[in-house]
């Protein structure tokens, strides 16, 4: 259950994101605010990683190009994200930006199914089906 106590924290962390996102930007520029909070978040997370004591396990990562392709490709798929989605704050309500990136868990789960070939239960498959509805009203009503 380790992974829905994360799962809940990592709620409402984005939660946080969406609202001091919103403040942030009142008057400044949406890309360059997410380069800061980029250089924000490497610099602690950083901090992490050495606190944790995991600074020595960097070059064995870099040293495994397959692995580090895919970090790679998920580092510019965040980016993208986070500029798309301090863009859409910057013009959007809060109360309907967030609600439709999470749309982003539909499209995880169907890639998953594909991809990885996972399952899905009747009340997973209901839950998943019922994100996809309230994204669409959150959107258009």
């Amino acid at each position: 259950m380790s992974w829905l106590v994360f799962a809940l924290l990592s709620a409402i962390s984005a939660a946080l994101v969406s609202v001091f996102g919103k403040l942030g930007l009142q008057n400044i520029d949406a890309n360059t605010a997410t380069a800061i909070r980029a250089i924000i978040m490497a610099i602690f997370l950083m901090g992490v990683v050495i606190f944790e004591g995991n600074l020595g396990k960097i070059p064995g990562i870099i040293g495994e190009k397959r692995t580090l392709l895919f970090i790679v490709l998920s580092g510019v798929a965040g980016a993208t994200s986070w500029l798309f989605y301090f863009m859409a704050l910057k013009v959007g309500k809060v109360s309907q930006v967030a609600p439709v990136d999470k749309l982003s868990v539909v499209i995880a789960t169907l890639l998953a199914i594909f991809f990885f070939g996972e399952k899905l239960s009747l009340v997973n498959g209901i839950g998943v089906a019922l994100i996809a509805l309230g994204v669409i009203m959150t959107a258009w009503y």
